[in-house]
């Protein structure tokens, strides 16, 4: 449940980045800031590549006590070593992953906007759920993550949420109290310093 403790970074990489430069810039970013769990998301398809960037990003986040878990691709998290999965089908395959992973993974649901898929992938086994977007005129089907259901959520369960997508200063300043963590991504790694990016998000929690 979310309290007066300061939310914790949740970082989401690039969608696709070159495994030349990323490493590079996401370990600045990791020894500027404290981050408690990095996800792994690659809009390819492509069991090779991901493969590579997960050596890639492993060696990194490892080397820092940081966590990192893969998007979707469930049946690779152990192959690769990694620390769990993120699941974006609104908590549907949260108990088979968790009989697949063990008790120890971390396994995240995406909820897009629906407190019954937050609360089913409760049920099923999950770690945290996360809802979104908070913010962004073109993202999904049009829904935002508003702030009544953050409310609701650290008010009434005490399982950690996740707050994401399109996410700015004024949204963090007004979510910080209501959410567990913040999963931040694009909103960074287009500026010309990606940590100190980070610095001024983090820096409106308050």
């Amino acid at each position: 449940m979310a309290d007066a403790e300061q939310p914790q970074i949740y970082l989401i990489t690039p969608p696709d980045f070159e495994l030349s430069s990323f490493p590079g810039m996401l370990a600045a970013v990791l020894d500027a800031h404290p981050v408690a769990c990095v996800r792994l998301w690659l809009a390819t398809r492509d069991e090779d590549r991901i493969a590579r960037a997960a050596d890639a990003c492993r060696e990194v986040t490892h080397a820092r006590d940081v966590a990192l878990v893969l998007d979707s691709h469930v049946g690779m998290v152990e192959r690769m070593g990694l620390d769990g999965v993120h699941l974006p089908d609104a908590g549907r395959s949260v108990r088979v992953a968790r009989k697949n992973l063990g008790e120890d993974a971390i396994i995240g649901s995406f909820c897009g906007t629906s407190r019954h898929d937050g609360m089913t992938a409760g049920e099923a086994g999950a770690d945290y759920v996360a809802f979104g977007p908070v913010g962004g005129a073109n993202l999904g089907d049009g829904r935002h993550a508003e702030a009544g259901l953050f409310e609701w959520w650290s008010a009434m369960i005490e399982l950690p949420v996740v707050a994401e997508g399109a996410l700015d200063e004024d949204l963090i300043r007004q979510l910080a109290p209501l959410t567990d963590f913040f999963a931040i991504g694009e909103e960074i790694w287009h500026a010309p310093d990606p940590s100190a990016a980070l610095g001024r998000l983090i820096a409106a929690m308050g």
